[in-house]
């Protein structure tokens, strides 16, 4: 499968973490449309796209890839919210939340992220199967 920065919607998640794996199975759940694409941050791929951009890969932090931008942290979460069904975008309102403020709450959750929830491993179907690139 081709994938394109430009075109195509990626969240870049660690593929070792149960909670960000239990995410990614929620986002899978209520997500609108099939254009959401999932990569590890561990992966070639994730390497390859967030380098190009300029940034750092944190293991601890969530990228998502839309319109050719990168969003990390509080950022990204409440913009993966727009390609969830009803009400999960009303959580947008968040974005009235000063970013730093956003961002304490987020880290403060990432570095217990392990412990929230322990390994965490569900075998996509086969239609989300062509959603997982590497």
């Amino acid at each position: 499968m081709e994938i394109n920065e430009t075109k195509n919607i990626i969240i870049f998640y660690d593929g070792e973490c149960g909670f960000c794996n239990s995410s990614v199975q929620f986002v899978l759940k209520h997500r609108k449309h099939n254009q959401i694409y999932f990569a590890t941050l561990q992966s070639d791929l994730a390497k390859r796209v967030l380098s190009n951009k300029g940034v750092e890969i944190k293991l601890d932090t969530l990228y998502y890839l839309k319109n050719n931008e990168v969003y990390h942290k509080s950022t990204a979460g409440l913009r993966i919210t727009s390609e969830l069904k009803f009400p999960y975008p009303l959580l947008k309102i968040l974005f009235v939340v000063p970013k730093f403020i956003r961002d304490v709450v987020y880290s403060f959750i990432a570095k217990r992220r392990h412990n929230i929830q322990n390994g965490f491993c569900v075998l996509p179907t086969e239609e989300e199967k062509e959603l997982f690139i590497s």
